[in-house]
């Protein structure tokens, strides 16, 4: 049996008439960029997520950039963010000249814990960047006190965490702003690129909108030097479609999850690490860790039965070879180390099958068997 890591068709054909005839209306509308669909999906996933200001931009990584440039982040500065993460969390640091601080992360959850992140912090640290990995929230609260006693803002990337609640609220509401992405993998998924900023501070609301239009308030005249980073208003109207049935997604993605952890719990392989449970977790990925050494042999042997994985991510940050100058080295951060060689994503996507779930588990019990 086939099984693609990720179909994005699936699971929404139901809404094929719906999108469709959002395309038409924008196209006759003569508005593409910004505008009215736009400013709808910018109220409407705000308050979804429960901040208090929300503003589309072009992607995930854009988000992260403009962000951080609100907060003036630049040469000189430091920015701590874990170092077990997607490359565009250290890149947007990098990019605006300032200095990515890496730190390791929980074995457990994979998420970095206020105890990594003091022991980064220094008199140049200017901005928190934590990331909700793979739909899982932070635990929020202890990093919020320590950024508290440091008077530093918090900035979550939860590029992976649209819908993920936590004990202290939404992935999203909770630090001085927050990213997303809506990359085609997501699970709020555009047809494109696009990404999102939120945040509570009105401040901070006015600096991206800004920053995100050239600089400009009135047109041609320039406050700051900013960016092209606008949305186009056909993703934002597909979007909005897809937001609605968020919610429905996500809780396929818990069934799947739960249903995982059935069928492993059956076999009782030793060798495979599940994830915890965690039920406002949004599953983004379903990450297990192959703890016998045979995590890249697995993977070969699920390739050739047509099942499709991911390694997210072989090689942390604090050793990729565009920050070798930085002067980390192997053994840094053992967490994060041992977690690059064990990570292993399974399918979990909406529409995924039972029985598709059921050969994927068989799979990988037959060859550690």
């Amino acid at each position: 049996m086939n099984v693609p890591l990720l179909d994005t068709t699936r699971g929404q054909e139901s809404l094929f008439d719906e999108l469709s005839a959002v395309c038409d209306r924008v196209i006759r509308s003569g508005r593409y960029i910004l505008g009215p669909e736009v400013e709808g999906l910018e109220q409407e996933l705000s308050a979804y997520v429960g901040a208090q200001h929300g503003i589309g931009v072009s992607s995930g990584s854009d988000a992260l950039l403009i962000a951080l440039n609100a907060f003036d982040v630049g040469p000189g500065d430091e920015v701590v963010c874990p170092t077990f993460t997607f490359f565009a969390t250290a890149a947007a640091i990098s990019r605006l000249g300032a200095k990515p601080v890496f730190c390791d992360c929980d074995p457990d959850t994979l998420n970095a814990r206020a105890s990594d992140i003091e022991a980064c912090l220094t008199p140049a640290t200017k901005v928190i960047l934590p990331v909700h990995m793979f739909g899982r929230c932070l635990d929020f609260a202890p990093i919020a006190e320590l950024a508290s006693a440091h008077a530093l803002p918090v900035v979550e990337d939860a590029a992976q965490a649209v819908g993920t609640k936590g004990a202290a609220g939404s992935a999203g509401s909770l630090g001085s702003a927050a990213c997303f992405s809506f990359y085609p993998t997501k699970n709020l998924a555009a047809f494109g690129d696009g990404g999102f900023v939120t945040t509570n501070d009105a401040e901070v609301d006015d600096k991206v909108r800004v920053l995100r239009a050239l600089g400009m308030r009135q047109r041609y005249y320039h406050e700051v030097v900013g960016w092209n980073f606008r949305l186009d208003a056909l993703q934002a109207a597909l979007l909005r479609v897809k937001l609605r049935r968020l919610d429905e997604a996500n809780a396929t993605r818990r069934d799947n999850a739960a249903r995982y952890g059935e069928l492993f719990g059956a076999h009782d392989l030793d060798a495979v690490g599940l994830p915890s449970e965690d039920p406002g977790c949004t599953w983004h990925q379903y990450v297990v860790r192959i703890r016998d050494g045979r995590r890249d042999a697995l993977r070969e042997h699920l390739a050739a039965q047509g099942i499709g994985t991911e390694i997210y991510y072989p090689v942390p940050l604090h050793m990729q070879e565009c920050f070798a100058d930085l002067g980390y080295r192997e053994g840094a951060f053992p967490h994060s180390e041992q977690a690059s060689r064990e990570v292993l994503a399974l399918p979990i996507f909406p529409g995924l099958r039972e029985e598709e779930i059921a050969a994927v588990v068989d799979a990988i019990a037959g060859f550690l068997a």
